[in-house]
């Protein structure tokens, strides 16, 4: 895969996470909220990779 292939699947990610979180806090689901924030989490972090490996191969 490609560095702006991975890019784009951690930002999906991330959006469906903010989709997740907005949709528990509409129906009062705690656990619904809780999913969406950790899968913000994880497509930071994501993000975050993809964006050191594009730098690492810049250099």
């Amino acid at each position: 895969m490609g560095k702006s292939t991975d890019m784009a699947r951690a930002k999906a990610r991330r959006l469906k996470g903010m989709k997740k979180e907005s949709d528990g806090i509409a129906l009062g689901d705690e656990r619904m909220k809780a999913e969406g924030r950790r899968e913000q989490d994880e497509a930071r972090r994501q993000e975050d990779r993809a964006r050191a490996l594009d730098e690492a191969s810049d250099r």
